[in-house]
């Protein structure tokens, strides 16, 4: 059986709306997303316009279902409601009306070389020139400092000019990023925008990471993604995490040892001390992952 199902008429309108080079913007529900960046993305972009379905995958044969169970809602003396997975290929549209697809759903448990492969020959035959992404990773970074974020892909010339965060670091896989790995090997353009989220604020919704993120995506594309449209949403986060902190001396030490962290690195750059970043070593950073793994596995228990 074949993993994705072309829709008849939602390529016809992508024919008939679309020019060369189009944008794949892909945010899958899985592994890493500190912050949920990428799905207040996926929410964000959804909402801006009625999307089109493209493409569907056959989402059973890529999940693992008994090792992550979608919820069902059991309302008095019935089952009332089942959040169905899904993963598909949609055209949606940014503020200026442009069009451009949306790769969104869960992310494959198994099967990525097959996944990928597909969305290969769907970038291929829908002419798309970028395919761009955007997740949260959990980080030694304090809230109070601007939001920053590490750039890469397949080509040093698509990436901007900024200092790299990380030497060589080793971290666990997910299907988003062989994605690009894979499209690098074969010659499709590929980038993707780790946005660095407090690790203490991860299991947190973080609109103003989202925003950044929508930013450096419409940097990237040329897309107008509207990130302002988030600036209440943001306000009330802000204004919760400060309510927060007053109520825990503790997680104020923290944030103050972070504070004078990031201060000290900013300083030697301006120096033109070369540095790493907030967290200069993979152990370091293998150790963020670590705990926000561990937070996963207390929150989200698998089941037998």
């Amino acid at each position: 059986m074949a993993l994705m199902t072309w829709d008849n008429e939602g390529v016809e309108q992508w024919a008939a709306a679309s020019g060369s080079d189009a944008v794949l913007l892909q945010s899958l529900r899985g592994f890493v997303d500190a912050g949920r960046v990428g799905l207040l993305i996926r929410d964000h972009v959804v909402a801006m316009a009625e999307p089109v379905r493209v493409v569907t995958f056959a989402v059973d044969d890529l999940l693992d279902y008994r090792s992550r169970r979608p919820e069902m809602t059991f309302s008095i003396n019935e089952w009332a409601a089942y959040d169905e997975p899904y993963l598909a290929i949609d055209m949606v549209r940014d503020a200026e009306d442009r069009p451009f697809l949306m790769l969104h759903g869960s992310e494959p448990d198994i099967r990525w070389e097959a996944f990928i492969a597909s969305v290969r020959e769907a970038v291929t035959r829908l002419g798309v020139g970028l395919t761009v992404g955007a997740h949260g990773i959990p980080m030694g970074v304090p809230h109070t400092k601007p939001i920053g974020s590490t750039t890469h892909g397949t080509r040093q010339d698509l990436l901007p000019d900024s200092p790299g965060m990380f030497g060589t670091v080793t971290v666990p896989g997910s299907a988003q990023n062989l994605l690009e790995y894979r499209f690098g090997q074969w010659g499709l353009d590929v980038v993707n925008v780790a946005v660095h989220v407090p690790y203490y604020l991860a299991q947190s919704s973080l609109p103003q990471a989202a925003q950044h993120a929508l930013t450096q995506v419409e940097g990237l594309t040329g897309l107008a993604l509207d990130p302002s449209s988030l600036d209440d949403d943001a306000e009330t986060a802000t204004a919760e995490i400060v309510r927060q902190m007053a109520e825990s001396e503790e997680v104020q030490a923290l944030v103050e040892t972070l504070e004078t962290q990031y201060e000290a690195i900013e300083a030697a750059r301006r120096d033109g001390i070369e540095v790493d970043g907030p967290l200069p070593t993979a152990d370091e950073l293998g150790a963020e992952f670590e705990r926000f793994l561990a937070q996963q596995r207390r929150d989200f228990p698998p089941n037998d």
